[in-house]
């Protein structure tokens, strides 16, 4: 008893000592702030985090409540491969230099605090034990970058919520033009069409576990339903999605 709470004092002090040092930083400004991995007064409110009224299967938001399970347009019309998704960000002008200084600033430090934000928003789509599996980049765009954010994102999900990845269940067999340059639907579909295949060793753990597939932007949900279209091949008994962003029409988003 005696050493563990010799222990707890020891690292309570270190981390005193690294504050002081090192002052907790606001993720967005920089500004100085009391804890670690937070937001500061000003950013905070300034990011439009997606509550309900949205659709119960895409979770695209509502602009009004249209009564429990309502469903959008596009959902009613052709409900897709994934049965839920989620995200927690609307991806824009505020959201945007926070998203890409995790995707392409070596910023990996955010992970922590988004996949926080992830386990909080995203308790429908976690439900139930699932397995995650990041969205893969192609071996050359994860050589340029040196990192896969949507693995990044899992693995500290994982961490969080205390869940399973199988950061290897999908492969990227073919490097495709990023998706922020299909200005249409259609486009980004095709882009993305036979993109993926299943690691037949890795698949070998699903065994039917629902999977939830993660990515950290959502711009039309190509890239997300063409994995899908793969991960049915596992057995799984329900493929859903968690995104860190998403775009929603009519913002302004390039």
């Amino acid at each position: 008893m005696v050493q563990g709470r010799a222990r707890r004092w020891l690292a309570a002090s270190g981390r005193m000592l690294l504050d002081a040092a090192f002052p907790p930083q606001c993720l967005k400004c920089g500004t100085i702030i009391a804890d670690a991995g937070a937001l500061c007064d000003q950013c905070w409110p300034r990011l439009r985090f997606i509550e309900a009224p949205y659709c119960a299967r895409c979770g695209v938001p509502f602009g009004y409540s249209a009564g429990e399970g309502a469903l959008c347009g596009a959902c009613s019309a052709r409900p897709g491969r994934i049965a839920l998704t989620r995200s927690v960000l609307h991806y824009d002008e505020e959201s945007r230099d926070l998203v890409l200084a995790y995707k392409h600033g070596d910023r990996l430090d955010l992970a922590p605090s988004f996949a926080r934000w992830m386990a909080r928003q995203g308790r429908e789509a976690l439900a139930g034990s699932p397995l995650l599996v990041p969205v893969p980049l192609h071996w050359w765009r994860l050589f340029r970058r040196r990192h896969n954010q949507a693995a990044s994102l899992a693995h500290a999900l994982a961490r969080e919520a205390g869940l399973c990845v199988i950061p290897d269940l999908l492969e990227r067999v073919r490097a495709t033009a990023s998706q922020g340059d299909m200005r249409s639907a259609r486009a980004r579909r095709r882009n993305v069409a036979g993109a993926f295949r299943l690691n037949a060793r890795a698949a070998a753990r699903v065994r039917g576990a629902p999977i939830v597939l993660i990515d950290d932007v959502l711009t039309t949900g190509a890239t997300l339903e063409a994995c899908a279209r793969v991960l049915l091949h596992t057995g799984s008994k329900e493929i859903r999605a968690l995104t860190l962003a998403r775009v929603v029409r009519g913002q302004d988003v390039t």
